[in-house]
């Protein structure tokens, strides 16, 4: 068993409030754990378009560039209900040449619901390859690491 993740306190954060739906619980009336990936997906697609400037929609479509997820790590600690307003945090933990790793949070108030970590790798979308980052998304995600 890996050891347990720890919530980072140091570097810049992205966070964004989120409301828990209808659609992400399952029948037991809790978030479906799959549904934070999903979620937790969402927030990384915003701190590229808006955290970072960079158009995520303009990186996968034209510039045919990915950012899949190549390891994954989450730890559940509490359910969240459907009407749960939740804010999700990502911070990024390290910076590669081709890859990065976020930690992302999912919490109420002060209490933490789900923490992850994400290793995420620069791709060439034509290839399916690991690429070297584009230099403005590297630039973009620099100044982030260093706020």
């Amino acid at each position: 068993m890996s050891e347990p993740l720890v919530l980072k306190t140091d570097g810049a954060v992205f966070e964004r409030p989120m409301q828990i739906r209808f659609a992400h619980c399952d029948p037991a009336g809790i978030v479906f754990f799959p549904q934070y990936l999903v979620m937790f997906n969402g927030l990384v697609e915003d701190w590229v378009s808006d955290g970072l400037g960079i158009s995520y929609a303009q990186l996968l479509g034209p510039r045919r560039v990915g950012l899949p997820i190549v390891n994954l790590q989450c730890d559940f600690k509490a359910i969240s209900r459907m009407g749960d307003v939740v804010t999700l945090g990502l911070r990024l933990l390290h910076l590669g040449s081709r890859s990065l790793r976020v930690g992302i949070s999912c919490r109420s108030g002060d209490e933490l619901r789900v923490l992850c970590e994400q290793v995420l790798v620069c791709t060439s979308l034509e290839s399916h390859r690991a690429v070297t980052m584009p230099p403005d998304l590297r630039a973009a995600l620099e100044d982030f690491y260093n706020k």
